[in-house]
């Protein structure tokens, strides 16, 4: 399918029950590698992203087996050193398996080479590289220095365990270094360098390492210490969460649509700082009801632009941009540098689709501004291989014009049902 026609909307109600946080199910499908024991995980997200992560740790010789039809898998940890010393891995477009992997290989003992598609050698990784290479990876370039693909060796013994990271690039570095530092079999430092941007990410690290039975020391955000000593054990079972990111389209849709919907599967008690999408959207005028495991979305009486700094919530942050062409005035999102370097330049890629329905836009370094037209035009949206760009704009479509979505099978990375669940919400 080359393309999908959304018609002309104008209500959604009902309630979504989203599927598993792409961000934890990989961070979890490591950590129960990582592990002693064997680990249930419940509700694992099933995506491109994650079949990606458990397609690469069976190459390593992790057992990980499905429980039946469910969305349940047992992994059997390898208490921290992969069976497979030797392997060449392809790991598509997934940031955070790529990421994260770099950093457990470049700490084990192994000969491993590790690439992804084209749009993956384009996304920079050197300063994860030369966070690791302090720490006695050895880690070279078969390609553009400062990118994938890499070809990792055997690391060096080093005698102390400090590292320093640059924090303004992507939080997926460091929490690449946290995941892998009890690796390293001692006390490790990890010194952050500049600003740390998507501090609720790594947030959602810490906790995990905890339920896995690490412990993680911080100064602010400036500073991170694993005390030697310690292990990955597993809790046996651990559920993962709801995917935020993913809520963000249904909550929007419910504000656009009237509503109400109900989101479940995230809520108050949520670890993901991405559920504070629903708190720019009720800055926006939205009407937001939370409880402990799920948000509730209905329109208010009207919606105002806003400007706000979105470096919390980057991914979730587009959505906003989307909303924007609904509401009074101007809204801004800044400090959202990130964005260049995800899946595609976002900011470039926002600013040229919402100028095809008719936004006044002025984009900046790490800035985006939109102002809504005056009435919505149809038009035939670019998707740059972005899965989060094809959802964002479906919900142009609740302004009761036609969209048309250009390839898009992208959103198979996150949510392969996206459009199955936008459609039974909305008419």
């Amino acid at each position: 399918m080359d393309f999908l026609d959304l018609p002309a909307l104008n209500h959604a109600q009902g309630v979504m029950q989203l599927p598993g946080s792409k961000s934890i199910s990989n961070r979890i499908l490591l950590l129960a590698a990582l592990a002693e024991g064997t680990t249930r995980i419940q509700h694992l997200l099933d995506s491109d992203d994650t079949q990606v992560m458990l397609a690469a740790l069976i190459k390593l010789g992790v057992s990980v087996t499905q429980v039946g039809d469910s969305r349940d898998y047992d992994v059997v940890g390898v208490a921290g050193q992969f069976p497979q010393v030797s392997a060449d891995l392809f790991l598509g477009n997934a940031g955070t398996a790529f990421r994260s992997l770099t950093a457990a290989l470049a700490l084990s003992h192994g000969d491993y080479t590790l690439s992804g598609v084209a749009r993956m050698h384009e996304r920079p990784i050197a300063d994860l590289v030369d966070a690791l290479m302090q720490l006695g990876a050895q880690i070279s370039y078969l390609g553009e220095t400062g990118f994938p693909p890499l070809k990792i060796t055997p690391r060096l013994g080093v005698d102390g365990a400090l590292t320093t990271v640059k924090g303004n690039v992507s939080s997926q570095f460091l929490t690449g270094l946290l995941l892998t530092a009890p690796m390293m079999g001692q006390a490790v430092t990890i010194k952050v360098d500049g600003e740390l941007i998507s501090k609720p990410y790594i947030e959602i690290t810490l906790n995990l390492m905890q339920r896995f039975g690490v412990n993680v020391v911080r100064d602010g955000w400036q500073s991170f210490h694993i005390a030697a000593g310690q292990r990955y054990l597993s809790p046996a079972v651990i559920t993962v969460e709801g995917d935020a990111s993913s809520a963000s389209y249904f909550l929007a849709a419910g504000v656009l649509g009237q509503g109400p919907v109900r989101v479940e599967g995230v809520g108050r008690t949520s670890i993901q700082g991405d559920v504070r999408f629903a708190e720019a959207l009720a800055q926006m005028g939205a009407d937001i009801v939370y409880e402990d495991n799920a948000i509730v979305a209905s329109a208010g009486q009207y919606l105002r632009g806003i400007d706000m700094d979105f470096n919390h919530i980057p991914d979730a942050a587009m959505t906003i941009a989307v909303v924007a062409l609904f509401a009074e005035g101007t809204t801004v999102l800044r400090n959202i540098a990130s964005w260049r370097v995800k899946e595609t330049d976002r900011i470039h890629a926002m600013a040229t689709e919402l100028r095809k329905v008719g936004a006044t836009i002025d984009e900046g370094a790490d800035y985006i501004s939109i102002t809504p037209p005056a009435k919505l035009q149809a038009a035939s949206i670019d998707t740059y291989d972005d899965h989060r760009m094809a959802m964002c704009f479906s919900l142009v479509a609740l302004g009761g014009v036609g969209v048309r979505i250009n390839d898009p099978r992208c959103v198979n990375k996150t949510f392969p049902d996206y459009f199955t669940a936008f459609a039974a919400l909305t008419s």
